[in-house]
């Protein structure tokens, strides 16, 4: 079975056994079938899916700006490398076994798509319209504030930087053309494996506690703790697989944190609960939001803007990959137009010691990592094979549009050789992609400000983080002797 397949099985059979159980104490709040289309449109849940439709086009919009804008960004892993060390490969190399590295492969790619899915189904049939909403949200905007830190602070896999680390799920032929068309193996820091359920843990928190009650008293406890136990899974499994650094998991809470912030203050007006989306608002405020979130967009464009100096100054001694002895690993050239092509330029940047390349279809490779990794004696006869001698450069002209290739990069140790081989590989798309990156940043640097901002003025009106309410609201109530 395709990936595809086994999704649309899982959410065949597995979406109302898991809304089923987790509602066994819940019955009276059920939406009965007979009811799903009139709930559906009332709620308007067909905006909730509009929303995954827009959310998977801007991924795709992101992806395919990330390779092109490596040639001015570059990738900060090394600095990653020197903070962390060899930390991941200890994980994966104490825990490896074959049983281990299945499971958790399924868990990464199929468990973590079908929880986002059927969290939003759930809460929807246990007839909860808040967190439905919440929930939702949640995907679009955490993965919007991931923008920037994808395409102008790129940091390499671990299995793609750390000597003898294997990549245990990118090097898996069942998986491997999967992951070459929608992941570009570099999007590292931070992990959306974290930050989107932990937005979702967020999000139940500060919803619980703005009512005055106690998570584990909710309805929906058991739900919770899904999501926790599995949350806690994904930061194992990413280290593990040869994915992630340590550093992403915190990061990913950052992330997640922020938009589970914004979310929880923005949704209650976009369904109007407080009156109209814009009641309350003044002059005064809007100068105040103005101000401190155009404040912190411009230092982080500022940010933005320095990190792309500083890479492109360093193009001369940027290092994309380090290879132990007899290592493999792959560099994507992703998918172009008709008359198009891609220059590469890879560079053995060693004094001892030939580096290997092939370069082939993404789709031809599949054959070649049947066992869990790559044969390279396989591979190498599969596609167009090179051999680069150190200090040497090999300059690719990819022609054929429309088709994903990969770069193999392989390093044939003998003896005298070198004990890591460090790689440049810098691939030229052509167009300059930095202005549409930087717009499609935008959001995310708005959300951050506005995140700051609304952190800055609870703090100032002595109010509690969990509270959502607008201040007019929390002004009327407390004149009335209730609680605020």
């Amino acid at each position: 079975m395709e990936p595809y397949d086994i999704m649309m099985v899982m959410i065949l059979v597995l979406t109302p056994i898991i809304c089923w159980y987790f509602t066994r104490s819940q019955k009276e709040f059920r939406i009965p079938w007979r009811e799903w289309a009139q709930e559906f449109h009332e709620k308007r849940y067909y905006l909730h899916a509009m929303g995954y439709i827009v959310i998977i086009r801007w991924k795709s919009i992101t992806d395919k700006l990330n390779e092109p804008m490596k040639i001015r960004t570059g990738h900060w892993t090394d600095w990653v490398y020197g903070l962390e060390g060899e930390f991941t490969k200890w994980i994966q190399e104490s825990f490896k076994n074959d049983l281990l590295t299945d499971v958790l492969n399924f868990h990464y790619l199929f468990v973590y798509l079908f929880l986002i899915y059927v969290t939003t189904v759930y809460f929807a049939y246990s007839g909860d319209r808040e967190m439905t909403d919440k929930v939702t949200l949640n995907y679009l905007f955490i993965y919007a504030l991931a923008v920037p830190y994808y395409l102008f602070f790129n940091v390499e896999v671990t299995s793609s930087w750390i000597p003898g680390m294997e990549a245990l799920l990118y090097h898996d032929g069942w998986y491997t053309a999967f992951y070459a068309l929608h992941d570009p193996l570099d999007n590292a820091v931070p992990s959306l494996h974290v930050a989107i359920p932990f937005g979702i843990l967020m999000l139940n928190y500060l919803h619980v506690r703005e009512r005055g009650e106690r998570l584990r008293d909710w309805r929906h406890w058991r739900y919770h703790r899904f999501v926790l136990v599995n949350t806690l899974l994904f930061g194992f499994t990413i280290l593990y697989l040869g994915i992630h650094w340590l550093v992403d998991i915190p990061l990913g809470i950052l992330i997640g944190g922020i938009g589970a912030l914004f979310i929880h203050h923005l949704q209650p007006r976009m369904r109007n609960d407080y009156g109209p989306m814009f009641k309350g608002v003044t002059q005064e405020k809007v100068r105040r939001h103005i101000l401190v979130e155009g404040i912190v967009g411009l230092v982080l464009l500022t940010l933005i803007l320095m990190a792309v100096n500083v890479q492109e100054e360093g193009l001369d001694e940027r290092v994309s990959y380090q290879l132990g002895p007899d290592d493999s690993t792959l560099e994507i050239i992703q998918k172009f137009s008709a008359g198009e092509y891609v220059l590469a330029n890879i560079t053995n940047l060693n004094e001892a010691g030939d580096l290997e390349v092939v370069v082939i279809m993404v789709e031809e490779s599949a054959p070649a990592m049947s066992s869990g990794s790559i044969d390279w004696s396989h591979l190498s006869e599969l596609g167009e094979h090179y051999t680069v001698s150190p200090q040497t450069t090999l300059s690719l002209n990819i022609t054929s549009p429309k088709i994903f290739h990969y770069v193999g990069l392989h390093y044939a140790h003998d003896d005298g050789d070198e004990a890591i081989m460090e790689v440049r590989v810098i691939n030229d798309y052509g167009d300059d992609k930095l202005g549409q990156a930087l717009l499609l940043s935008l959001p995310s640097l708005w959300m951050t400000g506005f995140v700051v901002y609304r952190l800055y003025r609870l703090k100032k009106e002595g109010r509690s983080l969990i509270d959502s309410t607008p201040s007019y609201v929390w002004a009327s109530s407390t004149e009335h002797g209730e609680e605020g």
